[in-house]
């Protein structure tokens, strides 16, 4: 346990004082605090509506629009998110800070992209391309958890330095 501390401690903060700045100035965090619970809503919605239609094979329109609203979502968030990390890192995406995430984030894009495609091109039927909308939401997930445990970590290193800051005082 010891060794975990210290080795957090030790690590490099999430963001810089700099970048702090920047971050809490932007107006880009806001959208992204607000756009981030909303999608994860959209998300849970049609996450029920396309169990529901491959469960009981009703409510195809209904899953295939909740699927292109999510999709549409994702890509504000994203281009959002491309913003905001070019304001705080300098850079539109992987940025050290959220190399991973970004890159993670690539994948979510791309299966939800292909989701489209399928849709658009009438590729498979539509068992198969909601399995694969069910692949792109696992990997969504996955994304989702990342930003989360960021976001922890970014708190645990503010608590963190306010905590040294006072004890400075």
């Amino acid at each position: 346990m010891v060794g975990i501390e210290r080795q957090s401690a030790n690590r490099r903060p999430l963001y810089t004082p700099a970048e702090r700045v920047r971050r809490d100035a932007s107006v880009w965090t806001l959208v992204q605090g607000i756009l981030a619970p909303v999608q994860f809503l959209i998300f849970a919605v049609s996450l029920w509506l396309v169990l529901r239609y491959l469960t009981t094979g009703e409510g195809l329109q209904a899953a295939t629009i909740s699927i292109v609203i999510k999709t549409l979502a994702l890509y504000t968030i994203m281009i959002t998110g491309a913003i905001w990390e070019k304001q705080v890192f300098g850079r539109y995406l992987f940025a050290p800070a959220f190399w991973w995430e970004d890159a993670f984030s690539m994948i979510v894009i791309a299966l939800h992209t292909a989701y489209l495609t399928a849709l658009l091109l009438g590729w498979g039927d539509t068992q198969q391309q909601m399995w694969l909308a069910l692949a792109a939401y696992a990997a969504y997930v996955i994304n989702a958890v990342q930003f989360v445990l960021k976001l922890r970590a970014a708190r645990r290193d503010e608590a963190r330095v306010s905590g040294a800051m006072e004890m400075a005082r």
